[in-house]
């Protein structure tokens, strides 16, 4: 339950950081037609992750579910970045009303790769956009979108697995974690947004490789031991 609410603290983060450009019926808005095609997009986006995560989502949580899985995923990962920024550039897609619904589908198909522990739903959505040439800025930008109703269904789903019936002291500790996983992810979104509007991905593909190799080696150190 804790790990639903504060999941939804940092869906609602996401939501109030592009606020704008998410909002179609805003009286100073004259974009209205473009957002409510972006909405189209991030659904037909979606789609595919909701779709194999009924399916196959049990089956992934009992077989993949272990530190060698999330280790290759983490190098695989950031070898994939690395690879993407240092190869010669040529990127079509520089607004994100630019991304077709083609786009928008191929981009929800390689987001089901994120169901393999440690491939990360954000970056397996960046990745999948700037194959298709868009810049690092439209792929980011759309993997958050993509967040608002991935997240939403998956703590839905879980939402009504859980247990209702809470003490006054729990429902304080939930309502500390969903303020608290708000202001850190509001924050990290907006951080984010501006380093990478300077600087690539570069470093996150090292970190991603380098925490690979230390969850692998901890999980061969811990079986030979």
């Amino acid at each position: 339950m804790f790990d639903i609410v504060i999941q939804m603290g940092a869906i609602l983060s996401v939501v109030v950081y592009f606020w704008r450009r998410l909002y179609p019926f805003g009286k100073s808005n004259g974009n209205n037609t473009g957002i409510m095609k972006l909405w189209a997009k991030t659904i037909i986006g979606v789609t595919p992750a909701i779709i194999m995560g009924a399916i196959f989502g049990k089956y992934i949580k009992q077989y993949l579910f272990n530190s060698i899985v999330v280790s290759i995923a983490l190098i695989v990962g950031g070898i994939l970045l690395i690879y993407l920024e240092k190869r010669k550039k040529n990127n079509t897609i520089h607004e994100i009303s630019s991304l077709t619904y083609r786009n928008a589908l191929f981009i929800g198909i390689i987001q089901c790769i994120a169901m393999i522990p440690g491939t990360s739903r954000s970056a397996a959505t960046i990745i999948g956009a700037m194959f298709l040439g868009a810049s690092r800025v439209v792929a980011a930008e759309f993997s958050f979108f993509l967040a608002i109703p991935t997240m939403l269904a998956a703590s839905a789903y879980a939402l009504l697995k859980a247990e209702t019936g809470l003490t006054t002291d729990e429902i304080l500790v939930l309502g500390t974690g969903f303020i608290v996983s708000f202001l850190v992810a509001w924050l990290v979104i907006a951080v984010f947004m501006k380093f990478i509007g300077r600087k690539n991905f570069i470093p996150f593909g090292y970190y991603r490789i380098i925490l690979g190799i230390i969850v692998g080696a901890h999980q061969l150190f811990a079986l030979a031991h």
